[in-house]
């Protein structure tokens, strides 16, 4: 390997072997090879650190067309190592300047990498997020029936009055929807064998128009992934104030990552 080139780790693993991913791509459409390092195996794509180095990584990920690119083909490659066993996915974009780096870490973090796959094997990682509905409606904008203003109406203390009214509903309907998000988390935890709150996605990147009230993931382990879609089926009726969404099975990348190289 030259000096300009560089390892990008998309995972790791153990017991796998390179042919185990004939034809899988990693970053920057390179092939994935294995590195393996007393029983563990890292799982890396050969990358060119004029585009991969530290300062190119820092102008790439504030591009969104390079992040769908690069988060597509590492979600690739988890996966397809996921199917093998059991898969610590690595952050994206850890790059370390040589395999010679790579071994050093795997070798002074053995202990603890061995343990996580131990914890991660034959469990999925499940998503569930919940939507409410919250009027949005413009500040301004006439709450009366008719849509008549105080000015208009000559009451004014009445239409402050059903005006507040109204916020305050919809301050109660608010603390309802985060206090329900509450309770389902609780009762998905409870079932999990490990569960994480992310921050609630925000409308734009989301797509949706309904207010995020919870963003969580939840380790199930895999012989129980129908028994925890029907618990989200069963909450959702639970709770009609709410829409709940399931996603996975996934690798267990709220659970299990690996740190940015510090060659990078």
């Amino acid at each position: 390997m030259t000096d300009d080139r560089g390892v990008w780790v998309h995972a790791m693993t153990r017991g796998l072997r390179d042919e185990g991913l004939v034809g899988v791509s990693g970053a920057g459409g390179s092939p994935v090879r294995t590195v393996q390092v007393g029983g563990l195996v890292a799982v890396v794509a050969d990358v060119d650190l004029d585009d991969y180095g530290e300062a190119a990584l820092r102008r790439n990920l504030g591009d969104l067309a390079w992040l769908e690119s690069a988060a597509t083909a590492h979600h690739r490659v988890a996966e397809a190592v996921w199917r093998h066993g059991p898969v610590v996915p690595t952050r994206l974009g850890t790059v370390y300047r040589d395999e010679a780096a790579l071994r050093t870490e795997l070798a002074d973090r053995r202990v603890d990498l061995t343990a996580t796959l131990d914890r991660l094997a034959d469990r999925t990682e499940w998503g569930v997020k919940a939507y409410a509905s919250r009027d949005r409606r413009p500040t301004g904008q006439p709450d009366d029936a008719d849509g008549a203003s105080p000015a208009s109406t000559g009451v004014g203390t009445d239409y402050l009055r059903r005006r507040r009214a109204r916020l305050a509903a919809g301050e109660a309907t608010a603390r309802a929807a985060v206090d329900s998000a509450e309770a389902v988390h609780t009762m998905l935890t409870r079932y999990a064998e490990a569960a994480r709150r992310h921050r609630p996605q925000d409308r734009g990147l989301s797509g949706v128009p309904d207010w995020m009230v919870l963003n969580g993931a939840y380790l199930v382990h895999a012989e129980r992934g129908a028994e925890f879609g029907e618990l989200v089926r069963t909450l959702g009726t639970r709770y009609p104030g709410l829409r709940l969404e399931l996603t996975g099975p996934w690798p267990p990348y709220s659970f299990a990552t690996l740190g940015q190289g510090e060659s990078t």
